[in-house]
This record gives C-alpha cells, structure tokens and sequence, in this order.
C-alpha cells in the first residue's frame, strides 16, 4: 500500500470514528511557526550581545581593573544596543519603503499595460502546468479588482509580502533589547569581583555555557537536524573573538615605566 493511500484510509477511519462517537468530523490542522521575524532579531541582537562586550570584558581584563572593564562594558552596552537598535529600525523602514515602491510601480503598470500585466501571470502559472485556458479564469477575477491584482503580482511576480507597518519600532526595541541583555551576561561577574582575572575565569564559563546553549536552540528554530554543530560553531566564535581581543590588549604596551 502506498504511503498516501495509507494516510487517506486512516484519516477515513479517524472520521467514521469520531462521527459515531459523537465528535466533530477528523479536521486537519497545520502548525506552522509564525514568529520567524521577531526570532531573527532575538537572535541577531542576543549574537552580537554575547561575543562583542564578552571579547571586550575579555581584553580589557588584560589591564586587571575590574572597575575598568564595567565602565568600558557599560559604555559598550548603551552605544551598542542604541547603534543595533537604530540598524533594526532603518533596516525595517528601508524594506517597507521598497515595498511601497514597488507597489506603486507594480500598481501604475497595472493600469497602463494590463495585457502585458496578464501575460505575466500565464508566464508565472506555466511552470506548473497551467495553461491560458486553466488561467483565464484567475485573470478574469483580478481584472475586476485592481487591488487585488497588484496584490496577487506583489505576492507571485516579486516574491514581495507586505511588512507589518510597526515591525520598523518593533525590530529595532527587540534587537537593541536582546544586544543589552546578551550583553550583560559576560559583564555580571566584574561587578561582584574585585579582582579582573579572577571575574574573568567566571565570565569565560558563564558566558562560553550561553553561547553554546544559545548556540543550540537557535539552530533548534532554523535547522534542527544540524543543532549540536550550530551550538559548536557559536560557541567556538565567541571564544575566538574573545581570545583574539585579549591577546592583543594583552600584547600592547602598558605604558608602565
């Protein structure tokens, strides 16, 4: 029996089922994650927040001040989340005005040349075996709704989804958010120690454990056959920002006598 065919006579008898024991009729749901955007941005700014203030918490330490690598992360914090924020709010902006734009484009050619227009949609319909005759219909029905004609060539001829008008705010609140949270995790242990090497042992390991388990459950959401590498890959990235930026504190001179 073919796996569809299976499928189909189980769905039949989850239906003869419910039906006799007097529950609605089998209804097939799909569950799709609906929140890729918001993810993207957690993701971007909490990335950025682990390995920019960790590798500088990290190079200053070199300098054994602990009071020094608060003030220098602090002012990290504050310039980065506002700098990751403002680039999440243009970046929003600057997709929503290309979508206008080519809405208003899309839009004019719509009403000046429309059989070029309708052309377009039996171009985009063949590759699925879709013929004039099967299509005509679809072109019939977008030609008495201008609107929706330019929405159906937004959506299939540019691949173009209208942005929600208030991601702009949003994105740039949850990246310059998740940049100032992420960032405070390596700066924690400074405040309570004295002592910069030592703050720095207990930053390594608080901050080294987060990147991995950040690390994980971020490539749990893109790709989850691939979440032990992913969580690998970031945690070896911040370790290498973090020891490059040591290292060349490290090696600059003192200006000790």
């Amino acid at each position: 029996m073919q796996p569809f065919e299976a499928l189909r006579n189980w769905r039949r008898r989850e239906e003869r089922s419910s039906t006799a024991q007097g529950y609605p009729p089998y209804q097939h749901l799909e569950h799709h994650f609906n929140a890729a955007e918001i993810v993207k941005d957690i993701i971007l700014g909490l990335s950025d927040g682990l390995t920019v203030p960790f590798a500088l918490a990290a190079g200053l330490s070199s300098l054994g001040n602990s009071k020094l690598v608060i003030y220098g992360g602090v002012a990290e914090l504050v310039s980065g989340s506002i700098s990751m924020g403002l680039g999440g709010y243009l970046a929003a902006r600057s997709e929503l005005d290309h979508y206008d734009t080519e809405r208003a484009r899309e839009a004019l050619e719509v009403q000046e040349v429309p059989a070029d227009e309708e052309q377009e949609i039996i171009d985009i319909m063949a590759p699925y075996g879709l013929d004039q005759v099967t299509v005509q219909p679809i072109i019939e029905k977008l030609r008495s709704n201008p609107d929706k004609f330019v929405d159906f060539m937004m959506r299939f001829e540019l691949n173009l989804e209208a942005p929600n008008p208030r991601r702009s705010m949003i994105s740039g609140l949850t990246i310059g958010l998740s940049y100032l949270f992420g960032g405070l995790i390596p700066l924690l242990p400074y405040f309570f120690l004295n002592n910069a090497y030592n703050a720095l042992y207990i930053s390594i390991g608080v901050t080294l454990t987060t990147l991995l388990v950040f690390g994980y459950i971020k490539s749990i959401l893109v790709s989850p056959k691939t979440a032990f590498k992913g969580a690998i890959q970031t945690l070896i990235i911040g370790a290498v920002a973090a020891g490059a930026s040591f290292g060349i504190v490290k090696a600059l001179p003192s200006g000790e006598s």
